[in-house]
């Protein structure tokens, strides 16, 4: 009798060089192929944000939650504005 194993030694050796900058090539693509419609997305959420929050702003700010829930969508505007400053370019 042999003593044959069906799996192969392969799935235990160290990953080479080159796998890795396959792997690194692969996650760099996914994440270009991401950037864009992010930001396109982030563009377009930074011009509608003010709409959203005019009328929290036409009914005052005295309210805690009016003036917490327009601090949140002023926060969530600059950071759209930040992810999709290039989307122009």
């Amino acid at each position: 009798m042999s003593n044959h194993t069906p799996l192969s030694n392969e799935s235990v050796t160290p990953s080479s060089p080159e796998a890795d900058r396959n792997e690194e090539r692969r996650s760099h693509r996914a994440v270009r192929s991401l950037k864009r419609p992010l930001q396109f997305v982030s563009f377009w959420v930074a011009i509608a944000l003010p709409f959203v929050y005019l009328p929290l702003l036409t009914r005052g700010l005295g309210d805690p939650q009016v003036t917490f829930s327009f601090l949140m969508l002023l926060a969530l505007n600059v950071f759209a504005l930040y992810i999709g400053h290039g989307y122009g370019e």
